[in-house]
């Protein structure tokens, strides 16, 4: 096939445009302006770092005060009650031996803990309950939209159109992985854009075309490429952002070595290469622990401790790198996973698909400490058992609408689709 022929059966296709291996998808029109198109909290920034599988919340954040009843819940997967990491100015609850620099931040007064998240009626299908948690749905509901998406729609009205402008240069919201999540998904389009791996970020700005396969496929892509990297409109402005920052925290990993690292040192570089997106969406797997959860002869390691170790190294190497870079105070982060596991472990030495789990949001700017309490359980447990659930999802969507973006409640009540309480979770 002719390159020209090539281009002209495919262009018209909605396909994304690609920059050295990025994923690039643009955006939709919105119906009204709340307060962050007004200018109000528009520099502020929410990281959201998805823990896919479902996190192990009562191996993470431990019960302490009930510590005997958690041993004997879950005796062959149990953390030793000596090495457990306390918290401090918190008797009743510890963490995961494998997270000291969560301990650290949490101790610096920059971690907030809430237990016992979910929402009525939790699905346990991997699949659904992701979807639930990134559109912001009912357990019996099923929006086409997620509830990111709807805020950046409401906020940035006649998008793409009318994009980048004057006012907004940047990309509204990056994904660093794979394709564009739904919990960006507007009413018409996807409201961000995908960066498909750190190596094609770093790729693009050393100007190292991405590798193509020898062959008339590889070619005509490689032909796109170059094309959409002279045309698209965002390339340019991450790349100046990334090239303003030489130097960043000495505490990151090697690259490779924790992939999750690797993508919150370039959300980092972004922020403060001055890109005034609103959104970031980091993610890391590996939680769905059915069996293997830990070592037999030391139940403090293994492959969930492998995971928390990562995951609590990563964003004490992403706080420290943004209090360097002096943007701290424009970010807050939070964690999630689509569901916990149960309370009592299973024979493989694992944990099957639970209900509610503990979430970590952290920042400069964060109100930390505990926030709700130690989940209670029968005293005569079945495999079925599930930890209860205090705080719905969304009431945690809404205190950083409402208190991080500043929308007002009505505004955050359109997106959310109802009304949910607010949680002390930002300062002031």
């Amino acid at each position: 096939m002719k390159r020209r022929t090539f281009l002209k059966n495919t262009l018209p296709i909605v396909l994304p445009a690609l920059v050295n291996g990025f994923s690039l998808k643009a955006w939709a029109r919105s119906s009204f302006l709340p307060a962050a198109a007004r200018g109000i909290g528009e520099d502020r920034i929410l990281v959201l770092i998805q823990l896919s599988g479902g996190n192990d919340g009562l191996n993470t954040v431990i019960p302490l005060e009930y510590y005997g009843a958690y041993q004997s819940a879950r005796a062959n997967i149990a953390i030793p009650e000596a090495k457990i990491l306390r918290l401090e100015g918190v008797d009743q609850t510890g963490l995961h031996p494998a997270m000291p620099e969560l301990q650290q931040l949490f101790g610096e007064g920059k971690l907030a803990i809430l237990q016992g998240v979910s929402y009525p009626q939790p699905n346990f299908s991997h699949f659904r309950a992701t979807d639930i948690w990134l559109t912001g749905s009912d357990a019996g509901q099923v929006l086409p939209t997620g509830w990111a998406g709807r805020y950046l729609n409401a906020s940035y009205p006649h998008f793409p159109q009318d994009y980048p402008n004057a006012s907004m240069p940047d990309p509204l919201a990056i994904q660093i992985g794979g394709l564009v999540s739904p919990v960006l998904q507007g009413p018409v389009l996807t409201m961000g854009m995908a960066i498909s791996n750190p190596t094609s970020f770093y790729d693009m700005l050393n100007d190292r075309p991405a590798a193509a396969s020898n062959t008339r496929a590889g070619d005509q892509l490689a032909y796109i490429r170059e094309m959409s990297i002279k045309t698209d409109q965002y390339a340019g402005v991450i790349k100046k952002a990334a090239q303003r920052v030489t130097k960043q925290s000495d505490l990151y990993p090697a690259a490779g070595k924790n992939p999750l690292a690797d993508q919150l040192k370039i959300v980092a570089r972004l922020i403060a290469g001055g890109l005034r997106t609103r959104f970031y969406l980091v993610s890391m797997g590996g939680f769905d622990t059915h069996a293997k959860q830990t070592d037999t002869t030391d139940t403090t390691t293994g492959a969930h401790a492998r995971l928390l170790a990562r995951l609590s190294e990563a964003i004490h190497a992403f706080q420290d790198d943004l209090e360097q870079l002096k943007v701290d105070d424009r970010v807050v982060a939070m964690t999630f996973s689509e569901f916990g596991r149960r309370i009592q472990s299973n024979a493989s030495g694992g944990t099957d698909h639970g209900a509610a789990a503990p979430v970590f949001v952290f920042g400069s700017t964060v109100q930390g400490g505990m926030i709700g309490s130690n989940p209670v359980w029968p005293e005569k447990l079945t495999v079925n058992e599930n930890i209860a659930l205090q705080h719905d999802f969304r009431a945690i969507y809404n205190s950083l609408l409402e208190k991080w973006f500043l929308a007002d409640s009505s505004e955050a009540e359109s997106i959310l689709l109802k009304e949910y309480p607010l949680l002390p979770i930002i300062r002031g």
